[in-house]
């Protein structure tokens, strides 16, 4: 019974971080490559949501205003209840009559991006965060695919630029294995997932973001929801920042897993494979399942102590365990990176999957966050 208990535990984990990844990779090979119509310029309205940016609010303002763009170009800075400046910043560039500020009072950053969409006026909506980094010709990336009429939205390329010396490296690490991952559903049509640093969707295919939702998520499934096709951009890049500090990882994982759980039961019917096909297999696999996996590294660790005296295989897999915990704990103390990478990825992934537990455990509690604050996980 024991063993039996192990290889469920085993399995569940394995599958949403290795086994989905490789059945991606096999599937890909299959999958016709589509054709690309030539690109037309469309009329876009970019879109900021911002709480408290003073200090990258005029950076963010003017390379958006200088963004090169054959069609009409908009841009909207929503200040969500911000207590500093970050208003009048933006504000010095009001002789630019593209430009738009809203000084809105603190309601969340879904309030804040209904509230933007509602005074946009074009053909597409960008949305982007204040205080990242567009590669040149990222703009004209993204928009590109939108020459075909199937296309209700497009993502963009998240990396981490700057590494610190700590759990950063993880971070980026990480933001590359998503990566490759997206690139990998694009190919087999099943993109699933956005980062709201980079995100673009057709005006009419909006619908209002509800308070407690990952906001990227939802906004790239109202595509999905519509028909039409999510596609990955690996040329539109934009980059960010990593975060070193372990309790600000955490923190951020809890909301996230929280807000994802929850976006997830907002389109619960995109789960549906009988309708949505791989749409669906990638929905359950990269989204859902990834969530549920990390609790079940516990009892999986314990079924491993009861199996040490029945084979050595159960004796190998325990020591690394053992092994793969002490070196995050060790890479959670190494916050001068003296250590090799290895150890900082794994206080990186100790981290993440203790907050992803936390998270799970809050979402099944009702706990609910409407209120954001961007400083908090940089």
């Amino acid at each position: 019974m024991v063993e039996a208990l192990f290889w469920f535990f085993l399995f569940l984990p394995f599958y949403a971080w290795v086994g989905y990844p490789l059945t991606l990779a096999a599937i890909c090979p299959f999958m016709g490559r589509r054709e690309t119509p030539e690109a037309r310029a469309e009329s876009v309205s970019i879109i900021v949501a911002a709480h408290d940016e003073a200090r990258h609010v005029e950076h963010r303002v003017s390379s958006l205003l200088a963004q090169r763009h054959p069609a009409a170009l908009e841009v909207i800075l929503a200040s969500d209840g911000s207590e500093d400046d970050t208003v009048a910043r933006a504000r010095a560039f009001a002789d630019d009559p593209r430009l738009k500020v809203l000084d809105l009072p603190r309601r969340g950053k879904a309030a804040a991006l209904n509230a933007a969409v509602s005074e946009a006026r074009n053909a597409l909506l960008l949305f982007t965060d204040v205080d990242n980094h567009w590669q040149d010709g990222t703009l004209a990336h993204l928009l590109a695919p939108f020459a075909d009429p199937e296309v209700g939205c497009c993502v963009g390329n998240e990396q981490v630029y700057r590494a610190g010396r700590a759990l950063s490296v993880g971070d980026r690490l990480y933001r590359r294995y998503e990566a490759w991952l997206r690139a990998a559903e694009n190919r087999a049509g099943c993109v699933a997932s956005a980062d709201g640093a980079l995100l673009a969707l057709r005006r009419e295919l909006f619908q209002p973001v509800p308070a407690e939702v990952t906001d990227d998520f939802f906004l790239c499934t109202c595509a999905a929801v519509a028909g039409k096709r999510i596609v990955y951009v690996e040329a539109a890049r934009v980059y960010d920042c990593g975060v070193d500090e372990a309790a600000k990882q955490f923190r951020r994982r809890v909301r996230i897993t929280v807000g994802g759980l929850r976006s997830l039961a907002a389109r619960r019917e995109l789960m549906n494979p009988l309708r949505h096909g791989f749409l669906a297999f990638a929905l359950i696999s990269h989204k859902l399942l990834r969530r549920l996996a990390p609790p079940l590294l516990l009892p999986l660790f314990l079924c491993n102590l009861f199996l040490w005296n029945v084979g050595a295989f159960y004796r190998l897999t325990l020591c690394a365990q053992l092994a793969a915990y002490a070196a995050g704990v060790i890479g959670l103390f190494d916050r001068r990176g003296g250590l090799p990478k290895p150890f900082r990825l794994a206080g990186f992934l100790l981290v993440t999957l203790a907050g992803m537990s936390a998270g799970l455990w809050q979402f099944l509690r009702g706990r609910r966050y409407a209120i954001w604050n961007s400083r908090q996980s940089r």
